[in-house]
């Protein structure tokens, strides 16, 4: 079973409150973009579980991949016999994309149509929210209004325009989750989320907003500095992903980059036309 797990960006994201858990209340929208990484899963023919990882290095043992940990919440429910798992590592960790939440959620999926467990969409969302925040969204793998911490998901129509290409550029650093919520003050929007993709695209530099950027441009200027060299480049909207540290742009038409690391010798940068 081969699958090409996808990452993730998102428009805008306002952090509304905290909660009594610990966690915040959120609102943002989801939109899946091809990376991909690459996942092939077959029956292992020792008897035993395994996991291989080539491209990105994967700086975790297998018990703690999310990979693995989505094939042994599959076997709390179904039997499955052991499994040799292969992942190519496409999507940069710690970027704010959701790529190892991709390779669990796929992992769900895969297992489900090798198997033939009948395993429904929203059973396996419910499966992939005990693994992490964003797995559940990949189940789906379609352009998802996020509340709650995440996962309260309600699809949407976004009209993109024609023609659209995206430029997502990560850094060397990387910003963990703590870290951003460190500087930041939770708020209720002046404009709810939903309202400013309703304008057109050129419409949304400086209304769509992610809230996490302040703080975590603060802390590491060269993010911002990625995301102005975009919008210099020609992009009609630019945002930094998630928590961080990955930043990305949208261009209305191919881009024109110099071919050689146009981000500096610290970034890996990635360039698809979603539209």
């Amino acid at each position: 079973m081969l699958k090409f797990p996808d990452a993730k960006i998102n428009l805008g994201l306002n952090v509304i409150s905290k909660r009594p858990d610990g966690y915040h209340n959120l609102e943002t929208v989801m939109l899946p973009v091809p990376s991909h990484d690459i996942l092939e899963i077959v029956e292992a023919k020792d008897g035993k579980d395994s996991l291989s990882c080539s491209g990105r290095k994967v700086d975790c043992p297998m018990e703690k991949n999310l990979v693995y940990k989505a094939l042994l919440r599959m076997r709390r429910d179904f039997d499955i016999p052991p499994v040799a798992m292969y992942l190519d590592k496409q999507t940069p960790d710690g970027a704010g994309l959701g790529g190892g939440s991709a390779d669990a959620a796929y992992t769900l999926v895969a297992l489900n149509e090798m198997f033939d467990l009948g395993a429904s969409d929203d059973s396996l969302a419910k499966m992939a929210a005990e693994i992490g925040a964003d797995c559940p969204f990949f189940i789906y793998d379609r352009p998802m209004f996020c509340t709650g911490t995440g996962t309260d998901m309600c699809p949407i129509d976004l009209p993109l325009p024609a023609g659209l290409w995206i430029v997502i550029v990560k850094p060397e650093v990387s910003v963990p989750t703590r870290e951003a919520y460190a500087g930041l003050t939770p708020k209720l929007p002046d404009t709810p989320l939903l309202e400013i993709l309703k304008l057109p695209l050129d419409q949304w530099q400086g209304r769509l907003v992610n809230d996490f950027e302040e703080s975590v441009f603060r802390r590491h200027p060269r993010i911002a500095e990625i995301k102005q060299q975009l919008i210099d480049a020609g992009a009609v909207y630019a945002s930094m992903s998630g928590s961080g540290s990955a930043v990305f742009g949208f261009f209305q038409g191919q881009p024109e980059l110099p071919e050689v690391k146009p981000f500096g010798d610290d970034c890996c940068y990635l360039l698809k036309e979603l539209t």
